[in-house]
């Protein structure tokens, strides 16, 4: 079953590459990378940004804005089995819808998402286990926002299955962004 999931989560990860591949570019507002690190656990993140196509709601004191986030991950945890010195590689594909809150005028934001993660095999890493490869990921961020199309942010972010299937100890990362957007 183990090696089914595996096989599966490979094809997936190949054919969202093939499928974002084709996309014009301008298509795309905007890209980011990300690193962040756990409990004994590291990973490296390259995303695909498309803006809402409008405001969720704006006032003089608040604009909501948003983004879908595709994004591609390796994680590497140093705790396999719970055994020091022991590796784990894993790819990571998710899709996340990311809320944007800003006051106008403000070069600070926050932002919140949930998104659905697949992973290309079960984690176990340091007494952290996830008994599916399906995921769910949310996140929390601050960011500074440097010019229009430039910004730097720093988040919390948790993957856990929901309950769908035990042990489900969940994974938790702090991670550094940087992301630009396209003109």
């Amino acid at each position: 079953m183990e090696m089914h999931v595996k096989q599966l989560s490979i094809a997936c990860l190949c054919g969202l590459a093939l499928s974002c591949a084709a996309l014009p570019v301008h298509a795309v507002d905007g890209v980011s990378f990300e690193a962040g690190t756990g409990s004994h656990v590291q990973f490296a993140r390259g995303s695909l940004m498309w803006n809402f196509q409008k405001a969720l709601h704006e006032s003089e004191n608040l604009a909501i804005k948003g983004y879908w986030n595709l994004d591609l991950a390796h994680w590497r945890g140093t705790r396999y089995n719970n055994q020091p010195g022991q590796h784990q590689n894993l790819n990571e594909i998710g899709i996340t819808p990311m809320f944007r809150f800003q006051k106008p005028g403000s070069k600070f934001y926050g932002e919140a998402g949930i998104g659905a993660h697949l992973l290309s095999e079960l984690y176990n890493n340091s007494d952290n286990r996830l008994s599916t490869a399906f995921e769910f990921g949310s996140k929390l961020g601050i960011g500074y926002i440097f010019s229009p199309r430039a910004s730097v942010g720093l988040s919390i972010q948790h993957y856990s299955n929901g309950g769908i299937k035990h042990p489900n100890s969940g994974v938790d990362f702090v991670s550094m962004k940087v992301s630009y957007f396209f003109p």
